[in-house]
């Protein structure tokens, strides 16, 4: 007899672990998944800043299922710090009018900047510096 593990449990275990390293809420991360030809799950990793309630992409992953993309994303959320770059964005957007800023880690400046506009249109935004941090 062969024992079927519940693929809803193990999906909200490793949501929980990536929760965990990253040291956030429930509030501030968003697990948004889509599924693509072939039946493949797409996962966005959305975090939400409470200090000014705007969300912003994390991360993407892509697996063949739901658990697959959620193993990929902990991998990653376990090892992003040593092999991604941190950039700090200063930013205002067209209803806020003060100036805001985020941190982002990413493969480079284009990328980050892909983050932060992530499911907005561009023309909503004002960035008005993107830098890369010193490495430490």
């Amino acid at each position: 007899m062969e024992i079927r593990t519940d693929v809803h449990a193990d999906a909200a275990r490793v949501q929980n672990e990536i929760k965990t390293y990253l040291g956030l809420k429930s509030s501030e991360l968003i697990f948004e998944y889509t599924t693509l030809e072939g039946g493949k799950a797409k996962l966005d990793l959305i975090t939400v800043n409470p200090r000014h309630n705007q969300s912003f992409l994390f991360r993407t992953e892509i697996g063949l299922d739901k658990v697959e993309a959620l193993i990929k994303m902990l991998d990653y959320v376990k090892s992003y710090r040593e092999k991604e770059y941190s950039y700090t964005i200063q930013w205002v957007s067209k209803e806020m009018r003060e100036l805001q800023t985020s941190y982002f880690r990413a493969k480079n400046m284009y990328d980050a900047l892909d983050k932060l506009y992530y499911g907005r249109d561009v023309n909503t935004m004002t960035v008005y510096s993107c830098v890369l941090n010193p490495m430490t």
